[in-house]
C-alpha cells in the first residue's frame, strides 16, 4: 500500500516540532548553559545543518521558540482553569492561583523564569511574557471592573501591575528551595495585593 510523499512544508513543519520538542525536554532538563547543539539535533535525529537552516542563529532563536511554546501552553492552561469559575471574581482569582500553580512545573521554572530572562534579555522576554499572559489578565481584569469587584480604572494598567506582581511572585518560586512553600507564600501575598483592589461586595 503506497503512502503520500510528505511536502516540503510538511517536512519543514516536522523538523521544526522534533527540534523544539528535543531542545525542551533537554532545558528543562539540565537548563540552556550546560545543553549543547549537538545534543539537541541528535535526540531530535535531524543535522546539524537542518538545525541553522530552521534557526538561523543557532541554540538561541531556538530557545525562544521553545520559550514562546511554554508560554502559549501555560496561558490555554490558566485560560481552561479560569474560564470553570462561576463569576469575574473568581475568573481573577483562579486564573492567578492557576498561573502560580504552573509556575512549579519544571518547564515553566526553568525554562520561562530562570533562563528565559538571562538568555533573551529582559525586553525580549517581556514582551513574549505580555503577548501571552497580558491581554488574558487585562480581559479578566475588564470583567470584574463591569461587574462592579474590582474598583473602577484602566484594566489595562491594573493588568500590567499585577502582570509585573506575578512576574515577580514566579521568579521566587521558581528559584526557591522549597517552590511549593514559596508558592504558598506568594499566593497569599498577591491575594492581598488583589483584595486591595477589591471593589465592594454587590447586595
Amino acid at each position: 500500500m503506497s503512502t503520500t510523499p510528505r511536502t516540503k512544508a510538511q517536512q519543514r513543519e516536522d523538523t521544526t516540532a522534533a527540534l523544539i520538542a528535543a531542545a525542551r525536554e533537554l532545558f528543562a532538563e539540565r537548563g540552556y548553559a550546560a545543553v549543547g547543539t549537538e545534543e539537541i539535533v541528535r535526540r531530535a535525529g535531524v543535522t546539524r545543518g537542518a538545525l541553522y537552516h530552521h534557526f538561523r542563529r543557532g541554540k538561541e532563536e531556538l530557545f525562544q521558540a521553545v520559550l514562546v511554546q511554554v508560554s502559549a501552553e501555560t496561558m490555554r492552561a490558566v485560560a481552561g482553569r479560569a474560564s470553570q469559575a462561576g463569576d469575574a471574581w473568581e475568573e481573577l482569582v483562579t486564573g492567578i492561583d492557576a498561573f502560580l500553580d504552573v509556575c512549579t512545573t519544571r518547564d515553566v521554572q526553568q525554562i520561562v523564569l530562570i533562563d528565559g530572562p538571562s538568555v533573551l534579555g529582559w525586553d525580549v522576554w517581556r514582551a513574549i511574557d505580555a503577548d501571552h499572559g497580558l491581554g488574558l489578565l487585562e480581559s479578566a481584569v475588564q470583567a470584574a471592573m463591569d461587574d462592579g469587584v474590582l474598583l473602577p480604572g484602566s484594566a489595562r494598567s491594573v493588568a500590567q501591575v499585577l502582570l509585573g506582581a506575578l512576574d515577580e511572585a514566579a521568579m521566587v518560586v521558581a528559584r526557591a528551595e522549597d517552590p511549593i512553600a514559596a508558592r504558598a507564600e506568594m499566593g497569599q501575598t498577591v491575594s492581598h495585593l488583589l483584595a486591595g483592589l477589591r471593589g465592594p461586595s454587590k447586595p
